[in-house]
């Protein structure tokens, strides 16, 4: 759509106004109201009025346009876990660590955590999509041993807090 301020004065017809959601009443009068008058003066103050009466109409509906358009825009969302540091990488940390941190950690010492991964593994359980069996028993000692809340332990493991509580 042009801007209304470019647009010449002859191009806006009268008519128009119907189109506008103006009652036809209201059209009829107008029309009298300008074949009534005679001199050029007054026609040129009539459409000069409606070209502004234009451009402000002009000027709000754009305005609501771009506020529709803010309100129904998707910001990009901003990731929220970004330690350089993942929960298996800190698994492995642990796993290949000083033999007693893992046990300060998650309350076992290395050759019991390993014996509970294979025991899960003859039991069926398995790794998920994206956490492996080690970091969900990791997972599930770090609470036990810590208390902490669920978002804590997801901060620790760089996992949502639905992921943690699975």
């Amino acid at each position: 759509m042009a801007n209304p301020s470019d647009m010449d004065e002859e191009f806006v017809e009268w008519d128009t106004i119907a189109d506008c959601g103006q009652d036809v009443d209201e059209v009829e009068v107008i029309d009298v109201e300008i074949e009534e008058i005679d001199d050029g003066h007054h026609m040129a103050q009539i459409r000069t009025q409606f070209k502004h009466q234009f451009e402000a109409l002009y000027a709000v509906s754009m305005t609501i346009i771009e506020a529709i358009a803010l309100v129904t825009q998707r910001a990009e969302p901003i990731p929220y876990h970004t330690s350089i540091l993942s929960g298996e990488g800190w698994m492995l940390e642990l796993l290949n660590g000083h033999p007693e941190w893992i046990c300060t950690e998650l309350g076992i010492h290395k050759h019991v955590f390993k014996m509970l991964v294979d025991e899960l593994q003859c039991h069926q359980f398995n790794h998920s999509k994206h956490v492996t069996l080690q970091e969900q028993l990791g997972i599930f000692l770090y609470t036990a041993v810590t208390g902490l809340s669920i978002r804590h332990v997801g901060e620790r493991f760089q996992q949502s807090n639905s992921t943690i509580l699975k």
